[in-house]
């Protein structure tokens, strides 16, 4: 095995990507800062609102339950046709994209629940939904 008599080259650490880095973010804050005080220096008289509310979201899902009795009812509230007529037609003014889903007894009477429909139908629900269940097995 020889031996060495000569002294190896000391390590060195290459600084240049760490300086082309730290650069470059000293360009990137001046530059930000630069457009921050052109904003606060211009002078803007912003325009007044008169009635400005809080953005709200869509409303919730009405609910129609029609039972085998033939009652209806809006939410938990029973409620006649005119009645329903009159609250579906309110909730589609404010919002007109409102959705019903109507809940009908499987033993009631059809006529009922086509009567809820044609009053979704006439009052312009957007969206309309009937709740059914599916079998447990299939045949």
């Amino acid at each position: 095995m020889p031996i060495k008599i000569s002294a190896a080259a000391q390590p060195t650490l290459n600084l240049t990507p760490m300086l082309d880095v730290v650069f470059l973010l000293i360009i990137f804050f001046m530059v930000g800062t630069k457009f921050a005080e052109m904003e606060r220096r211009i002078e803007v008289n912003v325009p007044e609102v008169g009635h400005a509310g809080p953005l709200t979201s869509a409303p919730e899902k009405r609910v129609i339950h029609v039972t085998s009795q033939g009652e209806v009812f809006l939410d938990d509230a029973p409620v006649t046709i005119d009645e329903l007529a009159a609250a579906i037609a309110a909730d589609v003014e404010k919002f007109p994209q409102q959705s019903v889903l109507i809940r009908g007894d499987g033993n009631s009477g059809f006529q009922r629940v086509a009567d809820v429909l044609s009053v979704c139908k006439h009052a312009g629900v957007a969206e309309l939904a009937i709740s059914v269940k599916t079998p447990k097995t299939v045949r």
